[in-house]
């Protein structure tokens, strides 16, 4: 493997790595209407490479954020 490619691999790894956290942390900041759809979202986020794109095409609309959702809006 060259060092181009090495890199390459590296930069992707860390890339969806902080992109799974990120998708995470907005889990955890929203307020889906009932704990198992919350869980059901984090588990799918959770999913290495391709689940922080599922919950961010499908999953964050689905959820309000906490200040919105308290607020009433």
């Amino acid at each position: 493997m060259t060092s181009t490619a090495v890199l390459i691999v590296v930069g992707s790894v860390i890339a969806s790595y902080l992109m799974t956290c990120w998708a995470l942390v907005d889990v955890a900041g929203r307020d889906f209407g009932a704990v198992e759809k919350k869980a059901a979202w984090g588990a799918v986020a959770f999913v290495p490479f391709i689940g922080w794109a599922v919950y961010l095409v499908w999953g964050r609309k689905r959820g309000k954020r906490r200040e919105d959702a308290e607020a009433g809006r």
